[in-house]
């Protein structure tokens, strides 16, 4: 029987875009109209914006508790959240969850050590480019890492806040993150991290200038994994 997953949600895109990974991928394993339970608590994103914007860590910890217990007491045996930015919280999380944790880095890292690749370019927001959620993750599995400078940063992280959490994908953003993986390339990354939820769904990986780790569909398959093992 299939472990029951909980989702801690930050933005709903992302959150939507992990729960239809989860379900949709059960299928070839778990059989036609399949999935492991799946319980999530959303808290809206306003609640963290005001830790996130002044870098509150143990303050986006406390939500995030809050959610997990909800799931916890709803029955899931573990935690995820499509969320990279709030992942820095995740070192006051631990420690009192009541229920274990997969980290989005760690699963991404492990994909970039499984597929060879030695320099990652970071995209996400500008605490997610400048924190060191991903340079400790992958630290450990000899990976280098880069990110575009501070207004190429700033440009990223305005796109992410005002336009793809909202729903809103331009095809005029689309060129503007091709660009930042071009000058990533540039930098001798040999892939790029979509290290925010929803960049997935604008980036196109056949038309991306490096391969993608798709943080948030790795995730979901982690996690599903997890819930067959």
């Amino acid at each position: 029987m299939a472990q029951h997953i909980g989702i801690v949600a930050c933005s709903a895109e992302g959150a939507a875009l992990c729960y239809r990974t989860i379900c949709l991928e059960a299928l070839e394993s778990m059989g036609e109209h399949n999935h492991p339970e799946i319980t999530m608590n959303s808290m809206p994103m306003a609640r963290h914006l005001g830790s996130l914007t002044a870098e509150g860590w143990e303050g986006v910890a406390e939500l995030m508790l809050e959610s997990c217990r909800k799931v916890a007491a709803a029955g899931a045996s573990f935690a995820i959240c499509p969320d990279n930015t709030v992942h820095q919280a995740l070192p006051w999380v631990v420690p009192r969850s009541p229920i274990p944790w997969l980290h989005i880095a760690e699963v991404v890292a492990e994909e970039a050590s499984r597929l060879g690749f030695k320099r990652l370019g970071i995209l996400g927001t500008r605490y997610l480019m400048e924190g060191p959620v991903y340079p400790d993750a992958l630290a450990g599995r000899g990976i280098e890492w880069r990110i575009p400078p501070p207004p190429q940063r700033e440009e990223v992280d305005t796109a992410i806040f005002k336009e793809l959490v909202n729903a809103v994908f331009k095809d005029a953003t689309r060129r503007m993150f091709y660009e930042r993986v071009r000058e990533l390339a540039a930098q001798g990354c040999d892939a790029a991290v979509l290290g925010c939820t929803e960049i997935p769904l604008i980036v196109r990986p056949e038309e991306s200038p490096l391969p993608t780790l798709d943080s948030t569909r790795l995730l979901a398959r982690a996690a599903l994994r997890r819930a067959l093992a």
